[in-house]
């Protein structure tokens, strides 16, 4: 039985106003780990953080229990870390580089990111090996955060929807103790990995710690999925309403390997996620 105080269950939780608003929305839906955008995710340049707004968001932060560890943010979509052209590769490590000094001026200790993409112009190896280079590049001007890795869908170019490509870019990356992954459950289906029996959970699970190894994962996003296995879109849906089911939920909450990691809902109904917190955690003994 697993006790509901080591299972870190939350959302991704607007920042409008201030990023210091993101914790306050968390507690208000019954979170203990939530993920938020530390700038606009929709575009290159914003406007540095605020002395006060940093304060007060490590303030309200001790204040409603969320430790930085519960803490998961995602980096900009334009961001792609294995763009074949000079002038994308720039601007896209110049992004994420201010991304994990925003996080090491939060005091928070990960980003997620997703992989990249080779727009088809180079080879799919050759975008890892860039990918692992991005990574290299930031970890050698920060400190203290760590560059988390997610699984995609497989969608168009983009890479990481195989456990392979996330362990050849681990692999690459110099600094160990600062690289990890986050397996996003609607990516996971879409891309052919089943878990919507105990029996398939197992088996997915197992490829998992066997390709990349399960003490890299630092997240999970927690996503019912409107497209079929294998498909390769990529389309959250509420948890137990899409291909997936329930089933796979109840199998992550009763997971000890998956104890103290924040596990994010990115479910498209944003006024449901209180009672799905509150379902997942009903799921736990």
């Amino acid at each position: 039985m697993n006790d509901n105080s080591i299972k870190w269950i939350g959302a991704h939780v607007s920042a409008s106003g201030g990023v210091d608003n993101a914790p306050v929305n968390a507690h208000q839906i019954g979170a203990n780990a939530f993920a938020l955008f530390t700038k606009n995710q929709r575009q290159w340049n914003s406007k540095p953080l605020d002395q006060t707004v940093i304060a007060s968001f490590k303030e309200k932060c001790v204040e409603l229990g969320f430790t930085g560890w519960q803490i998961l943010p995602h980096d900009s979509y334009l961001i792609n870390l294995g763009h074949p052209e000079k002038a994308g590769i720039e601007k896209s490590r110049a992004a994420f580089l201010d991304e994990m000094q925003r996080c090491e001026l939060l005091g928070i200790p990960q980003l997620n990111v997703h992989p990249g993409s080779y727009l088809r112009k180079i080879s799919e190896r050759e975008c890892l090996t860039r990918i692992s280079e991005s990574v290299n590049w930031v970890l050698r001007q920060t400190e203290g955060v760590t560059v988390v890795l997610e699984n995609t869908a497989g969608q168009g170019s983009n890479l990481g929807n195989r456990f392979e490509h996330l362990a050849e870019i681990i692999d690459q990356v110099e600094d160990k103790r600062r690289i990890g992954f986050c397996i996003d459950t609607c990516h996971a289906h879409a891309a052919g990995y089943d878990m919507r029996t105990e029996e398939a959970y197992k088996k997915t699970m197992s490829e998992a710690d066997r390709v990349v190894g399960l003490e890299w994962l630092r997240g999970i996003h927690l996503n019912d999925a409107k497209s079929e296995l294998g498909s390769r879109v990529d389309r959250h849906a509420p948890l137990g309403k899409g291909t997936i089911g329930e089933e796979t939920f109840q199998l992550i909450m009763r997971d000890d390997r998956l104890n103290e990691i924040p596990m994010i809902l990115e479910t498209p109904e944003p006024e449901n996620w209180a009672k799905e917190i509150s379902w997942l955690r009903s799921l736990t003994g």
